[in-house]
């Protein structure tokens, strides 16, 4: 191997880690409405609780189901106070899931018994990813009250998604 390949291998790989750190960190500060961020905040909360629901129901792993009962109990209480705050500001908040997600959790339905655990928690990883990067941006809101309400909730959904990918790890691959 010629002696140099190895260094532009080394700064082309330095050089993508940078530009995806600099695209993340320009989503990051990507303001977003108060609307926007009410209306995807609140239908991402119902998917939860409704995934949630179907993992106590289907799953046969008593981590997962104490997981899901965390996303109903923890959801349920962040989408009261969403749904208050919202109602303060004549914002609407979604009643039903977004369509993404409705048919994520229809996908989860049809999924075996045996891998129904690793599908649940692979859906859970990445639907918290989503989120935080949602509550990221609301955190730059301007209405100060959502703002405080996106930066309070941060951390729960980082423990969230800490706990899904913990778990996630745990369940054999399918």
């Amino acid at each position: 191997m010629h002696p140099l390949k190895p260094l532009a291998l080394l700064a082309a790989a330095a050089f993508a880690i940078c530009a995806v750190t600099s695209l993340q960190a320009a989503s990051q500060t990507e303001s977003i409405s108060s609307e926007d961020f009410v209306e995807e905040a609140s239908a991402k909360g119902v998917a939860e609780i409704e995934t949630a629901k179907l993992a106590l129901e289907k799953s046969q792993n008593e981590a997962v189901k104490g997981f899901a009962q965390m996303m109903i109990d923890d959801h349920r209480r962040a989408n009261q106070q969403l749904a208050e705050l919202a109602k303060s500001k004549d914002l609407e908040v979604s009643d039903d899931a977004e369509l993404i997600n409705q048919a994520k959790a229809l996908v989860l339905k049809l999924r075996s018994e045996d891998s129904f655990d690793k599908a649940y928690m692979n859906n859970q990883v990445v639907a918290h990813r989503e989120t935080i990067e949602l509550f990221r941006r609301a955190v730059n809101v301007d209405d100060e009250e959502l703002a405080s309400f996106a930066r309070e909730t941060l951390p729960k959904l980082e423990q969230h998604l800490q706990r899904a990918e913990q778990l996630n790890g745990q369940l054999p691959e399918e």
